[in-house]
């Protein structure tokens, strides 16, 4: 097959996997950056160019869109889906999975276990705001960020406030901001679980090395191997679907009342590997294999 990894860093492990694993197994595989690529938006003709060339012929894509590229790394998804490429994550499940307060909405509507969450656009209801999450510590963060940015824990409520106003003064774009408990059990660890195709292909616990509340590796969280229960299994999967995303990672936290997600990446990392020595890149490219020729899914989230 003819397959295009879209990238802005085909330097980096995970890309450099997947271009590696299917090139070995006899695909022929182009690295794009898509922020170098624009849309013709005509009728009846949708075409994608970059470098000065017209992409055609491609089988799959395989995303690998940044959180801040998202609305424009969607649109170029969109554009090759229109072409009736096969993309192995859809534009709109990406979009979906980066908008925290429509991944959260569209998760509790599942019947998947999440920390209590809240919305709001004002913070003088700050007194019913903790009331609802069983009050502080409470952790506020940004409807759009990675890696644990736009995160922060507030010990106090007059803490919750001064972050609360500091978010929207800064916020100009209008991004949401939820407000979500704090799980005291579970601080500074959390899961990733890889999914592809419906199964958990690889599953790691992250830990935080110092007295950050984030685990996550950008943050310079320590990974080890780690066996999820059942229920953990099953409810990766569940979030996943919820999301309508072929291949993620979803991060959960143990709680006392069970596995609670607290988000699903549509682009996840492959780091996962160097820590479980479990073959996501190979699974990956099996499911392109297995599905590239096959009729697209229509999306069944409608949301």
């Amino acid at each position: 097959m003819k397959i295009a990894i879209l990238s802005n860093g085909p330097g980096n492990y995970s890309t450099k996997r997947l271009k590696e694993v299917a090139k070995a197994r006899g695909h022929e595989v182009k690295v794009i950056k898509y922020k170098e690529c624009y849309a013709s938006i005509e009728r009846s003709n949708p075409t994608v160019s970059y470098r000065g060339d017209d992409l055609a012929g491609f089988d799959a894509i395989i995303p690998r869109i940044a959180s801040n590229m998202t609305r424009y790394g969607t649109a170029i998804v969109r554009q090759l889906e229109m072409q009736g490429v096969y993309s192995i994550s859809s534009s709109i499940a990406i979009a979906r999975s980066r908008d925290k307060l429509r991944s959260m909405q569209l998760l509790a509507k599942a019947g998947v276990g999440i920390p209590k969450t809240v919305v709001s656009r004002n913070s003088a209801d700050i007194d019913d705001l903790l009331e609802k999450l069983g009050g502080t510590p409470v952790i506020i963060k940004l409807a759009r960020g990675t890696h644990g940015n736009g995160v922060v824990l507030a010990e106090t409520k007059k803490a919750a406030k001064s972050v609360l106003q500091a978010f929207y003064l800064s916020n100009e774009d209008g991004t949401n901001i939820l407000l979500q408990e704090f799980i005291k059990e579970s601080a500074g660890t959390d899961i990733r679980a890889m999914v592809v195709g419906g199964r958990v292909v690889a599953s790691m616990k992250r830990q935080s090395l110092d007295d950050d509340f984030r685990s996550n590796l950008h943050k310079g969280g320590e990974g080890t191997v780690v066996k999820l229960t059942e229920e953990e299994r099953k409810m990766a999967i569940k979030a996943a679907k919820a999301m309508g995303l072929n291949v993620a990672g979803v991060d959960m936290m143990r709680s006392d009342r069970g596995p609670l997600i607290l988000e699903v990446n549509a682009s996840p990392g492959f780091g996962i590997e160097k820590v479980t020595k479990r073959d996501v890149a190979g699974a990956v490219i099996d499911y392109v294999e297995r599905n590239a020729k096959r009729r697209p899914k229509k999306d069944k989230v409608g949301a």
